[in-house]
């Protein structure tokens, strides 16, 4: 893949600038994680590599690749920890992307250990060193309608990211891994004033920035707004932390699961619904008016990924008010509305979210560092952590829903 197609690093420098004034290599043995070294300036590189690849479904192996040159554009990390997403869970679970064989992990972060002579500024302009703790966003390919970062055009659904890239001669392309070689052209960002927990979490963070910033492109998401957040898996309580961070107070919350229900109170909801406790929409309906004092929602996200959810949800929004999708990154299937009850009749505004552009990355940093001082428990998000080595286990535990964000850590 060439990733240096264009200057690349051009570009993001112009577009950021406002906001700092079948290649699979088989013959490779499997081995057990290896154990290495996350002190500072470590010269200590090993010759070896080890990466888990998915070689079947739900059958990760942990192989071990000669340690590849570093070229005067690229940047040797050392990984520290990279959060499960539910996109790396469906891929466990059935390809449906047609990877297989690949390196997962697209939600990770680590130390720079070595890098090429050209290298000196992440994406944003800050200056980089060997010892810099580091994540990757979009690595982009020659469309110009997503690299000009005009989102009137395209979004950037069409950018490649590590961790979703097919298996070459390199093999070191996700971020689950010990090491993982990122390339010239690929964006990157220096995040060394942020501890591991909230650097495993700035992925799934600029999704919701993303489409925090969507929805206010409504004009109807405010301070006073009145905003359901249906589905408290990761994606919904990221969704109410970024919501409290703005200084929207009046949040419920709507699921199945008491116990993330409470936790989405802790994130900043300040009622909850448990669709569990209603027998049908009218129902779960009467139960959202109540929650907000006898009135619809004036905004509504939808992060379940369920036809159904999708459904149901228009019910709760005011005539006028606005929506936002972001729960299907993949195709979930079909959902049933009434297009002049649930649509044209209420004139309800709608948008739709994909991932996050440059701009949502660098705004996650800030919101981190924001969600924190106001005391919201961010890092509980993270239950479960896995050795490398464990990896197949840490995927059963995420299909499983027995926690909220697992974590593979070096």
């Amino acid at each position: 893949m060439d990733y240096q197609s264009q200057n690349i690093e051009e570009i993001v420098k112009k577009v950021l600038a406002g906001m700092i004034g079948d290649a699979a290599a088989d013959s490779a043995s499997s081995v057990p994680a290896a154990k290495v070294s996350t002190g500072k300036n470590n010269g200590g590189i090993p010759d070896k590599a080890h990466v888990a690849i998915l070689v079947e479904p739900e059958k990760f192996v942990v192989k071990e690749f000669p340690m590849p040159a570093v070229g005067d554009d690229d940047i040797l990390v050392r990984v520290e920890g990279c959060g499960v997403c539910g996109t790396d869970a469906h891929e466990f679970k059935r390809d449906p992307f047609g990877l297989i064989p690949v390196a997962l992990g697209h939600e990770g972060t680590g130390e720079i250990v070595k890098m090429g002579k050209n290298v000196q500024k992440d994406s944003a302009g800050k200056s980089l060193a060997v010892g810099d703790k580091v994540v990757t966003c979009m690595i982009f390919k020659d469309n110009p309608d997503i690299t000009m970062f005009d989102l009137n055009k395209q979004n950037v659904g069409g950018a490649d990211v590590y961790g979703l890239l097919p298996d070459d001669d390199i093999h070191l392309n996700g971020w689950f891994a010990d090491y993982i070689l990122v390339r010239g052209g690929s964006t990157i960002f220096n995040v060394s004033d942020l501890d591991l927990d909230s650097r495993i979490l700035i992925e799934p963070c600029a999704v919701l920035i993303h489409a925090v910033e969507r929805a206010k492109t409504t004009g109807i998401l405010r301070f006073n707004s009145r905003v359901v957040v249906q589905g408290c898996g990761p994606i919904g309580l990221i969704c109410i932390a970024v919501l409290r961070t703005m200084g929207i107070e009046n949040i419920v919350a709507v699921d199945g699961n008491a116990q993330r229900l409470a936790f989405a109170k802790e994130m900043g909801a300040g009622a909850s619904v448990n669709f569990k406790d209603t027998n049908g929409i009218e129902d779960l309906t009467n139960h959202v008016k109540d929650a907000f004092g006898g009135y619809f929602a004036d905004f509504a996200f939808q992060c379940t990924g369920s036809p159904a959810a999708h459904s149901n949800i228009y019910k709760f929004i005011r005539n006028g008010g606005g929506l936002c999708e972001l729960g299907f990154f993949i195709n979930g299937g079909d959902a049933t509305i009434n297009p002049h009850f649930d649509i044209c009749a209420k004139e309800i505004t709608t948008v739709g979210s994909w991932v996050y552009t440059l701009r949502d990355y660098a705004t996650t940093f800030d919101f981190l560092k924001r969600s924190q001082a106001i005391g919201l428990p961010m890092k509980k998000l993270i239950t479960h952590k896995f050795p490398l080595n464990e990896i197949n286990k840490a995927l059963e535990v995420n299909l499983k829903q027995e926690g909220l964000k697992i974590a593979i850590v070096n």
